[in-house]
């Protein structure tokens, strides 16, 4: 039986950490404050922001709220962003996508500073990913992936990684860094030919193409290490991530499950994405 990598094992190491962090911000005078920008009144939105302050609640983060009507103008959209970038108490923004089809997505998430874009949504941020420098930070989830690998003392070193999805969002980011980590890596998708050859010659697989239970046992081998992203809602309402758990579990090492997998850790490290800013800022 597969070793089961609990993202809330995780969280709760990772809180911990940040709340020493924030701890010892204010102690100097700067106390780390993320802005949420919402726009309508979209349920998953929601959802995601209940969660976001319940846990910038319990390490420390100051949330400030900023909800948009569904119909607002671009431009009153990215007055609102242009505040929070002048806004020296913020450290990090969010801001939920998609946004409303009236708007010009690609020219409002640039309009955010890469200095407060703590989930990775600009392409300052995404070009710092892929060239390993500061300009703004990774997206939540594939940081949440690398927070588990390191949580669990998975070695990357020298390993052979496939990252099957090739979003800017998840697939492409993880994959440059597992290569920060020096890990070989495949970037394969739904594409891929004889994928299935492909994933079983993996140490470590990230699954992030966004098929429930496409990642069967013919993709697996003894030995993986598994990393589930995939949320997918099926018929009975249930969820269920892009790989097959009930038949990767017999064969592989380790898996995150989904629920309660990587999902589990987003948050905690939107978290301390804006710890680091508010440190990067006081540097």
């Amino acid at each position: 039986m597969a070793m089961i990598f609990k993202g809330s094992e995780v969280t709760e190491a990772l809180n911990e950490r940040i709340a020493a962090d924030v701890e010892e911000l204010k102690a100097k005078g700067t106390e780390p404050a993320l802005a949420i920008l919402r726009v309508g009144e979209r349920g998953d939105d929601i959802s995601y922001e209940k969660g976001a302050t319940k846990r910038a609640e319990k390490v420390g983060v100051a949330i400030k709220n900023v909800v948009l009507p569904a119909d607002v103008s671009e431009d009153a959209l990215i007055n609102e962003i242009l505040k929070l970038n002048a806004d020296d108490s913020i450290h990090g923004v969010l801001m939920f996508r998609p946004l409303p089809e009236h708007i010009d997505e690609d020219k409002v998430r640039n309009m955010l500073a890469a200095a407060k874009d703590v989930d990775g949504i600009t392409d300052l941020s995404i070009a710092g990913v892929f060239a390993g420098i500061e300009t703004g930070f990774a997206p939540c989830t594939p940081s949440a992936c690398m927070e588990i690998l390191d949580y669990f003392g998975v070695e990357c070193k020298g390993k052979n990684a496939v990252v099957v999805g090739r979003s800017l969002v998840v697939g492409k980011p993880a994959a440059m860094m597992l290569l920060d980590r020096h890990a070989t890596v495949t970037v394969a998708h739904s594409r891929t030919a004889d994928l299935q050859s492909v994933a079983r010659q993996a140490d470590i697989i990230i699954a992030c193409v966004g098929r429930a239970k496409m990642i069967d046992a013919g993709y697996l081998s003894d030995g993986q290490i598994v990393i589930d992203v995939g949320i997918n809602v099926l018929e009975d309402g249930s969820l269920s991530g892009d790989v097959d758990y009930e038949a990767a579990e017999s064969i592989v090492e380790a898996i995150t499950p989904v629920p309660g997998g990587v999902g589990t850790v987003t948050t905690s490290v939107l978290m301390k994405h804006v710890v680091e800013a508010a440190k990067r800022i006081r540097a």
